[in-house]
């Protein structure tokens, strides 16, 4: 694989306190593929950048994270040819890495539900910050299991798994998307390690204040595609749901259907608002990725696709693009300097677009076709870290004093 001439070689009621930039001495740039994981690094400055990989090589990873609370810790979730869905955990930021002695696996179910076996682990989500060793990792078929001992041991959390409504509208193994339905965007409220979210493609966004153990629907509001019931949560299709650092009562979601904010508001009914409407009619917001700003709640990104009648689910005409909102969805605003002008056939799947915490804050994202790419000044100039790459799946940024 060759990379670019850039590469060288609280309390349960308290408000999160204000992010400021940080000051990390070392970007981490972590690159899940269809055939093995890379690790770039960089300065602050983030011009040069070494290379570090494959690791896994052959393996399909679906999602590389490093846990924040420690600063060393880095889970893949893994597919691998003769040991099947695993979890691979390295506490030396990938000099070695050791595999969970229980990786993910469904019970046998309850309810007289039908049995399932995880075929990947997709999302991977690091615990309250007031839990060290706790991690969740979303599966395909949907199911949710967590860790505490730093992603050696999996349990599966039976309020989602062995659920019998949520199984209803996760429906079957073959549904969703062409490699498997997800259960994905992983949340936990930085102010209460018991509130947690997630999103189901299909089965739409659930909520739960305690732990899992119980599970409320978030989809008012939400479009399905034409000709299905939107009351049948089965056809809620969200791609990527994100909550603001800064106001974790806010959410933002790219959906199957448009771009979606919702502001949560004792007394008021939680109906998601499609901001995405705004977006230019030639382009339409339909994609899979979802940014947030690490210090304005008003600041979103996302990487629409061609969504027409037969989905290619590639960059509209062949031009990629992010667009930006800095006003909490009622404008948006192309940002493409640097990017390919033409013939450039790729998107950037749900996982594959992240943001940094610099005081002056760079995208990154990875494409289909196996590159690499960071926008500096908030996305207004982009350049290329690495090509030829495999097809990337995630992209993550972890920043090192």
């Amino acid at each position: 694989m060759s990379p670019s001439p850039a590469v060288s070689r609280r309390s349960k009621t308290s408000a999160p306190p204000r992010a400021a930039a940080s000051p990390a001495t070392r970007i981490v740039v972590l690159v899940a593929t269809r055939k093995g994981a890379w690790i770039f690094q960089s300065d602050r400055r983030r011009k040069t950048w070494s290379c570090d990989g494959p690791h896994f090589l052959g393996h399909t990873i679906s999602h590389l994270m490093l846990d924040p609370r420690d600063g060393r810790t880095l889970l893949a979730a893994a597919r691998t040819g003769h040991l099947g869905p695993t979890v691979f955990r390295s506490s030396n930021l990938g000099r070695s890495w050791k595999e969970a002695a229980r990786p993910p696996a469904f019970a046998t179910p309850t309810h007289d539900l039908p049995a399932r076996a995880v075929d990947h682990n997709f999302w991977l989500t690091p615990g309250h910050a007031s839990e060290p060793g706790s991690w969740y990792v979303g599966t395909s078929p949907q199911g949710l299991f967590r860790s505490i001992d730093g992603g050696s041991h999996w349990d599966p959390l039976p309020g989602v798994n062995d659920n019998a409504q949520l199984r209803t509208w996760m429906g079957s193994a073959q549904d969703g998307t062409p490699d498997g339905p997800k259960l994905h965007s992983v949340i936990v409220d930085p102010r209460d390690p018991a509130h947690l979210y997630f999103a189901m493609s299909g089965g739409g966004v659930h909520e739960s204040r305690d732990a899992g153990a119980t599970w409320t629907t978030l989809v008012d509001g939400m479009e399905v595609v034409e000709g299905f019931d939107p009351t049948d949560v089965t056809f809620h299709d969200p791609h990527c749901v994100r909550l603001c650092p800064t106001n974790p009562d806010r959410l933002y979601q790219q959906n199957h259907c448009g771009i979606y904010r919702l502001d949560r508001q004792a007394g008021k009914p939680d109906t998601w608002q499609r901001i995405g409407r705004k977006m230019p009619k030639r382009v339409g917001d339909i994609g899979f990725p979802m940014v947030l700003h690490p210090r304005d709640a008003d600041t979103a990104w996302v990487f629409p696709m061609d969504g027409g009648t037969v989905w290619p689910r590639t960059s509209p005409d062949g031009r990629p693009g992010a667009y930006v909102t800095r006003n909490a969805g009622k404008s948006w605003q192309r940002l493409d300097h640097g990017l390919p002008e033409t013939q450039a056939w790729w998107t950037v799947k749900r996982q594959a677009m992240t943001v940094d915490a610099q005081s002056a804050p760079a995208l990154y994202l990875g494409t289909t076709s196996g590159e690499l790419w960071i926008g500096h000044d908030e996305g207004a100039q982009w350049k290329n870290i690495a090509r030829h790459l495999p097809e990337i799946y995630a992209v993550e940024v972890a920043e090192l004093a």
